[in-house]
């Protein structure tokens, strides 16, 4: 796995970033099988889904895609709080760590606003909701005994049956200064899907959100470097050079992972056979980043 544990000095080489590919929610639920599969024969590092209203879920194919391959780890970026009990979050994700030990990574977030709305449990403070949500979460995937009564989070005397004995990061899904503040707070890793705008990489979007989920884990006492998951659009015709620059780019400015969707010329994901021609020129790229 390739974590950034330290800035690298100018003499250091920039070490290159993993790679996944992304399974959009435009993609057919009945051929992410086969998109994982590609994936994991081009030597990718991680597959990441995305539970998009009114798509599919991202625990039911998380399953399957893992179930059906044998190194590939998988993502979702990201379960929306609002539309998940805390206990039902950390049982899935705790059922799932325990199977596929180390290869399951799981994305909280606020899920798009207006679609909270159609589902009907839109909050006023979505902060506060994540907040409680994910507190809860790692208290329980910790194996403790949790009694909560929030704004939005309820919970007496629960604790999981069967906790993970090897918990996996909790990443989170963020843009704004609160969010990518709370993701330094509470959470492992940070979910960045707008880094590479109509498919150009912005680097310094990654590094002043880094620097902000930083300053947050610092000031909560906590050790270590955050992971940092940065989503890249890649439009028709983008040659494995270009790709490969991307990649490298994105990794230099501190993402320690990088995750493709292929996208039609309107901007929106494809979900079709573009999928896997991605996964095939991601799997081309695959050199490690010079020395600077």
């Amino acid at each position: 796995m390739a974590t950034h544990q330290h800035e690298p000095h100018l003499d250091e080489p920039v070490r290159r970033p993993d790679v996944g590919l992304i399974a959009p929610p435009d993609l057919p639920p009945e051929r992410i099988l086969e998109v994982a599969r590609a994936a994991e024969t081009a030597g990718l590092d991680d597959l990441w889904l995305w539970e998009d209203c009114f798509a599919s879920s991202g625990v039911a194919p998380a399953a399957a895609v893992l179930g059906a391959t044998e190194h590939l780890r998988v993502g979702i970026g990201i379960m929306p709080a609002p539309l998940r009990a805390p206990s039902l979050t950390a049982m899935e994700i705790a059922t799932l760590a325990r199977m596929f030990p180390h290869r399951f990574r799981p994305g909280l977030g606020h899920g798009v606003l207006d679609w909270m709305g159609q589902a009907g449990v839109r909050v006023p403070s979505p902060l506060t909701l994540l907040r409680e949500h994910l507190e809860a979460v790692r208290d329980l995937l910790a194996g403790e005994r949790v009694t909560r009564d929030g704004r939005y989070v309820h919970l007496e005397d629960v604790q999981l049956r069967w906790p993970p004995p090897a918990v996996p990061e909790l990443f989170v899904g963020a843009r704004g200064p609160k969010t990518l503040a709370l993701a330094g707070e509470l959470a492992d890793g940070v979910i960045l899907d707008d880094a590479a705008p109509e498919g150009r990489v912005d680097a310094s979007r990654v590094v002043e959100a880094l620097a902000t989920v930083r300053e947050a884990r610092e000031r909560a006492g906590r050790t270590g470097s955050p992971h940092v998951v940065a989503f890249l659009p890649v439009p028709d015709g983008t040659s494995a050079a270009d790709l490969g620059a991307s990649i490298t780019a994105l990794g230099e400015a501190g993402a320690t992972v990088v995750a493709a969707f292929a996208t039609d010329p309107a901007g929106p994901p494809a979900g079709d056979e573009r999928v896997l021609a991605l996964a095939e020129l991601l799997g081309a790229t695959g050199s490690p980043a010079p020395p600077r």
